[in-house]
């Protein structure tokens, strides 16, 4: 491992150690009865916060992780060659309350980011660092590994000599506070510092109920400050209410493909199916192969992306007055799985049934569908497995209740409130859902903007038949058959997603929308409002060319129907995977061409 390596290595370890909390768990017995409390030590004076009894087990495996990744860290340094920090440096240093890097350790923390290309939203933050001051800051959020601290790094490393001798980098972690906060800005402001990165602010408690002070103090006296983190629902607080009309929002949550193939260098959409969602070449943090043969793997990235954001932001907003209907849900410890159901359901509509039906995987009803009218090697997938035994299994894995086992009963009101958190995450976009000839007007289909976290849920499912007693009776070539099939079948909704979200962000001007008859339906049909014309669309997860696949497309019926609603249809097209061609009327586009053009 080179120098270069491994200081990449410590700044992810200690970003990483940042994020857990620190101390220990004590026990005291009162009356008999025994309660925990999370001890930690904040500038020599030792604090003891009270844990509720059914969180002491996952406080007890993050602080555990925390020690493990500290001895890890200690390994490493002790690798690293020593760098005799300035005597500036080392006074300077030694009087933050926060984790403060400047200088030297500046420059190293920004190193390593030399080899990775720019996102596609990296000028927003170039044109504030480096244009007229504006009395605004900068607010950088999104879901992990979506490339903030990286474009932080690629900032610094843009700046002069001069420059980067007047920035700061703030690490925060769950003990901080806005005073502790506001006494190293104070210290950073006297020593002429003029440029300020604050990461994980949204990890102080008094965070959004205090930010203000960023902007009317510091930005106001002409330093250039920048917020970044994961919690983004408390930035989309903080933006409506401390920091209305004096922060510029950029979140990096949405990474369309081609994005995606230009910066990591990854080409095709099943890799983007997999991995698409961060800016991480080896989706480590959702798809990583081993990571869902246990409950454990499958909640990581949901719950501490997904869930603990949203509980986290509404913990502290408002003092926890804003959870509105969802408040029983959440102190009954049931928000976790209503969110992750909804997630695992995202191809339904947000309604009573998908929260509360005795779960019954929808990925793995297709798929037996599927399989069962294969013309070459049909196969009835019911009998050839426990399936009861198998969404047993997903649904442990998955940590979804049933409705009998849920204390609060889930009604429509709860699922709004749902869909309106994963909408204000970018976490889902709704593409509008009309029926024709017209019956009540439209409705909408959500559409999840994280295909690899998608994807995850049918490895999920992949596993638990996997460990299914009757399945592995199953010769290998028949078990494959049918894996291979239930996941080609998420793949191809998986595509429809991606195509249909992709081109409603890339053509603001046009509606996009699903359309259906009363047999068959267009994938999707695009709306010229201004010129009343349109284009239909197929979308398929295939490489080959069927007269099939574009039936209805033809179908004079279905185009007539589709003209009365939306005017003139000036192409059909069938979006693939092979190349791009024609045949007769029919347009054959190659889906990674079509995905990267949106944007010309």
């Amino acid at each position: 491992m080179d120098n270069l390596e491994r200081t990449a290595q410590i700044e992810e370890l200690e970003r990483e150690i940042a994020l857990l909390p620190p101390g220990g768990i004590s026990a005291k017995k009162i009356r008999g009865k025994e309660y925990y409390y999370h001890r930690v030590t904040v500038n020599g004076e030792r604090h003891e916060i009270y844990v509720d009894f059914d969180k002491v087990d996952e406080l007890r495996a993050q602080i555990e992780k925390r020690k493990e990744m500290e001895a890890k860290l200690k390994k490493i340094k002790l690798l690293a060659p020593s760098k005799r920090k300035s005597e500036k440096d080392r006074v300077s240093v030694s009087r933050f309350k926060t984790y403060v890097r400047i200088g030297d350790e500046l420059i190293k923390m920004a190193s390593p980011a030399k080899k990775f290309r720019h996102r596609e939203c990296y000028g927003a933050l170039h044109d504030f660092i480096f244009g007229e001051q504006q009395d605004k800051v900068f607010i950088l959020y999104g879901l992990r590994r979506t490339g903030k601290t990286t474009m932080i790094r690629q900032i610094i490393l843009e700046m002069t000599p001069e420059q980067y001798k007047k920035t700061a980098f703030l690490q925060l972690n769950q003990t901080n506070t806005l005073s502790q906060v506001n006494t190293d800005m104070r210290l950073l402001e006297e020593n002429g510092y003029e440029y300020v990165f604050i990461d994980e602010v949204t990890l102080m408690k008094d965070f959004i109920e205090g930010a203000a002070l960023f902007s009317d103090i510091y930005a106001a006296s002409g330093m250039k400050i920048v917020l970044s983190g994961t919690d983004s629902l408390g930035f989309v607080f903080t933006e409506q209410g401390q920091l209305y009309d004096r922060c510029i929002m950029l979140h990096t949550t949405f990474i369309p493909y081609r994005e995606f193939e230009n910066v990591l260098g990854i080409k095709g959409i099943d890799e983007f199916i997999r991995y698409g969602g961060t800016m991480s070449a080896s989706g480590i943090n959702y798809n990583a192969k081993s990571a869902f043969a246990t409950k454990k793997g499958a909640d990581m990235y949901i719950n501490t992306a997904i869930a603990q954001n949203i509980q986290h932001s509404l913990e502290h907003y408002q003092d926890g007055g804003h959870f509105r209907l969802l408040y029983d849900l959440y102190k009954n410890g049931e928000l976790t799985s209503a969110i992750n159901r909804v997630v695992e359901d995202m191809n339904h509509h947000f309604t009573k049934e998908v929260l509360t039906r005795t779960f019954r995987s929808s990925d793995l009803s297709i798929a037996s569908r599927n399989l069962l009218k294969d013309r070459e090697r049909p196969v009835d997938i019911e009998s050839k497995i426990d399936r009861k035994k198998v969404e047993r299994s997903l649904k442990t894995m998955l940590d979804i209740l049933d409705k009998e086992e849920q204390t609060v009963e889930i009604d429509e009101a709860h699922a709004s409130q749902i869909k309106e958190y994963l909408s204000l995450l970018d976490l889902v976009t709704e593409i509008n859902l009309v029926y024709l000839p017209e019956q009540g007007g439209r409705t909408a289909k959500p559409v999840f903007s994280q295909p690899g976290m998608r994807y995850a849920l049918a490895e999920a499912l992949v596993t638990s038949l996997m460990l299914d007693g009757k399945f592995n009776y199953l010769d290998a070539s028949d078990r494959r058959i049918i894996l291979d099939r239930i996941l080609n079948t998420v793949r191809g909704f998986i595509m429809e997603e991606i195509v249909l979200l992709e081109t409603k962000t890339a053509l603001p001007d046009k509606e996009v929308y699903h359309v259906q008859f009363a047999v068959g339906e267009f994938d999707m049909l695009v709306y010229d409002p201004a010129t009343l014309t349109c284009n239909i669309y197929e979308i398929k997860h295939s490489k080959e060319q069927v007269p099939d696949q574009y039936r209805h497309l033809i179908d004079a019926g279905k185009c007539k129907e589709a003209e009365h609603r939306f005017g003139k249809i000036l192409g059909k097209y069938v979006i693939y995977r092979g190349i791009t061609t024609d045949s007769e009327d029919i347009h054959y586009q190659n889906v990674e061409e079509y995905l990267k053009n949106l944007a010309l």
